[in-house]
């Protein structure tokens, strides 16, 4: 992934965004920034970026995303329930209507038992109250190509919440025609019927 796949990421997700007059805040740790910046590099980007928190310290999770402190001793600042209350977090704090959030190892210290050096945890929250959470391995492929492919997992997964939740399927018009029968006659009118035949 280039930094030429961010922009013309972060290019498609601001047009989108206007287009359904949605806005931006981001929440990161290992990238430092670096999915705001992509995104504040496209002009005219004010009208859809809030703002942005760079929480690169645990207690910058708690104090800027309100992150519980349970929930980091408990899994950890890189995992999924982290990922996910920072992406919460900024959509409350900035009251926007999209948010991501990254978290992870991007080397080449700072590995422990279960997390490898490349392993990112994403999430994405919507004002509607979708959230989408993904993790990624990427392994030990130098901590500048961690971040920069990071960026545009991050953009990716913005761009799936901005299009909007599916549609629900229609009913089948045959489904609907089996529940309602047109022309069918209940029992009760057809024998009344058959009693007013004329007399001889």
């Amino acid at each position: 992934m280039s930094g030429s796949d961010a922009r013309a990421l972060s290019r498609s997700l601001l047009d989108l965004c206007r287009m359904r007059k949605l806005t931006i805040a981001t929440a990161e740790s290992c990238t430092g920034g670096l999915v705001a910046g992509a995104l504040t590099d496209i002009p005219g980007s004010s009208d859809v970026i809030d703002r942005g928190f760079i929480t690169y310290s645990n207690e910058a999770k708690r104090a800027m995303l309100g992150v519980k402190a349970t929930t980091l001793a408990t899994f950890g600042a890189v995992s999924k329930e982290t990922a996910t209350a920072m992406a919460i977090g900024a959509l409350e704090k900035a009251g926007v209507d999209l948010a991501v959030s990254i978290t992870g190892i991007a080397g080449p210290g700072g590995a422990t038992p279960g997390k490898p050096v490349g392993l990112v945890h994403f999430a994405v929250a919507a004002r509607d109250g979708r959230i989408l959470h993904r993790e990624c391995r990427f392994g030990a492929i130098g901590r500048s190509t961690v971040r920069q492919r990071s960026v545009v997992e991050a953009l990716r997964m913005l761009m799936e919440l901005a299009r909007g939740p599916q549609a629900p399927a229609k009913p089948r018009r045959e489904a609907a025609s089996r529940l309602h029968p047109r022309g069918a006659r209940s029992p009760r009118r057809s024998a009344a019927k058959r009693r007013r035949t004329p007399r001889a």
